[in-house]
């Protein structure tokens, strides 16, 4: 059956993103950016602070318990973890999973050298087509965080997308929730925000179409689902 009205084609859309995120398995870690393959499609990476919930944002979108590592120690991670994604075994997109960064008990000199790594990959990963910044809506866009809007900025002028997602969102009562988008949305200069809850769901579909989006520029296009 095919879709005829936006409703339809949007649920069509969504079904599909879905289905595609559940596709997402490992491919490489890289310490360092020499380790990166060289890959020419779409790497959408996800970044944010070691406690905003990024492992388990990445494994609910992707339908996985254990894809990305959610390790009990913040800050654990110390590589960039890359998941590829698409059918039958073809690769036609990237997730990339940055370490977390800003947990107090990881050395001074680690956290330079991660901080490094991080800023040269989003200069500089040419097939870079997307950043997801995670964020705890309940501490806001913290020093560092807008430390790394900075750094991107130059790329999302240029094209780059680009979207802060406020996790655990089930944390916050709805007026709570407004105003955190609200804020969200000035600290970025109007940039795309979202609210996210892994326990409840609240986004995933929204999220996984924008990802869907990002990675096939060419599908075709679909309303936003309701909020």
């Amino acid at each position: 059956m095919i879709p005829n009205t936006p409703a339809e084609t949007a649920a069509s859309l969504i079904k599909t993103a879905h289905a595609w995120l559940h596709t997402a398995r490992f491919l490489t870690e890289a310490p360092q950016l020499h380790h990166l393959p060289a890959l020419d499609v779409p790497e959408i990476a996800f970044v944010g602070r070691s406690n905003a919930g990024k492992s388990t944002c990445i494994n609910t979108l992707t339908q996985q318990k254990r894809l990305a590592f959610a390790s009990k120690t913040p800050g654990r991670t110390q590589s960039i973890n890359l998941f590829a994604l698409g059918r039958h075994g073809q690769t036609d997109a990237v997730l990339a999973d940055l370490p977390g960064y800003g947990y107090a008990a990881v050395p001074q000199e680690a956290k330079r050298r991660w901080q490094q790594v991080m800023a040269n990959y989003l200069v500089s990963r040419p097939n870079l087509r997307g950043v997801v910044l995670l964020c705890d809506p309940r501490l806001g866009l913290t020093e560092l965080d807008e430390a790394l809007l900075e750094i991107i900025r130059p790329r999302v002028e240029q094209g780059l997308d680009f979207l802060v997602l406020l996790t655990k969102a089930d944390k916050l009562s709805r007026s709570e929730a407004a105003k955190a988008l609200s804020i969200a949305r000035l600290q970025t200069s109007g940039g795309e925000a979202k609210l996210f809850s892994a326990l409840k769901k609240q986004g995933v579909d929204e999220v996984a179409l924008t990802l869907w989006t990002w990675a096939h520029p060419t599908a075709p296009p679909a309303d936003p689902p309701p909020a």
